[in-house]
């Protein structure tokens, strides 16, 4: 599909070449993975980061690892504009490609939010699959203000930006080995990994397949925006050498 001469990706097509590329290994703590960017103003920061720790440090992000971009500093085409500063994340879509480099024919099917009721997700209450459109469906619906993830973490509900994808059944221990891996290297955001030929969350699975549900790379710009700070996401925004992240505490 081609507009005013340019052809049009929709997001599905971004990810499965994001997932082609990632190459990080959970056992090794190496390789590239797919990063979110965000950028807020300089004088933010210290805000930031402290809303970011306050996030990660209760298990509403893909990782507790983050790399800071200062004015003035490149990354990849991309060179931070005076007063701003950007903030990366570890775009959960990493999960898709650690588990097709082991072999896992994962398909990542939409993203959405999660009503948490008491510290259980309950179910998907708004998605938009990746085949439908050319945006980011986290990054939409993060703009919508739909998100209570602040309201998450006081109270033990609210709800979260997560994301839903398929594997074969046939996949499930080794499913549940690649998981293992990226638990112990940090990747805390499994959600949950529903039974076969089973709704997960209020969504349909594929008959023969199992859905896994993984909280969003982005919950943290959500936390920052319902604070009120002026922050710009562009979710699955390139891809990094691990070894260029910070853990967080490390940076607060």
């Amino acid at each position: 599909m081609q507009k005013n001469g340019y052809r049009v990706q929709f997001t599905s097509s971004r990810i499965k070449d994001l997932m082609y590329r990632t190459t990080f290994d959970p056992k090794k703590m190496d390789g590239d993975i797919i990063l979110n960017l965000s950028l807020i103003d300089k004088k933010d920061l210290d805000d930031v980061l402290g809303i970011f720790k306050m996030v990660i440090s209760s298990g509403l992000s893909v990782t507790p690892y983050v790399k800071i971009i200062s004015e003035g500093e490149s990354i990849g085409d991309l060179t931070i504009e005076k007063g701003k500063v950007g903030i990366g994340t570890v775009c959960s879509i990493t999960i898709d490609g650690v588990l097709l480099k082991a072999g896992i024919p994962v398909n990542p099917k939409l993203g959405g939010v999660v009503q948490i009721r008491n510290g259980v997700p309950v179910r998907f209450t708004d998605v938009l699959t990746y085949v439908s459109t050319t945006v980011d469906p986290l990054e939409i619906l993060m703009s919508q203000g739909i998100t209570s993830v602040s309201e998450m973490l006081r109270t033990g509900s609210g709800k979260v930006l997560a994301n839903l994808r398929e594997a074969p059944m046939v996949a499930r221990d080794e499913i549940e080995s690649c998981l293992s891996d990226l638990l112990d290297a940090g990747f805390s955001g499994i959600l949950e990994v529903g039974e076969p030929n089973t709704r997960v969350l209020d969504v349909p699975i594929e008959r023969d397949h199992l859905g896994i549900v993984v909280i969003g790379g982005t919950n943290p710009m959500a936390v920052v925006q319902e604070y009120g700070i002026a922050i710009d996401t562009s979710a699955m925004s390139r891809l990094i050498s691990f070894k260029e992240m910070s853990r967080i505490e490390d940076l607060v």
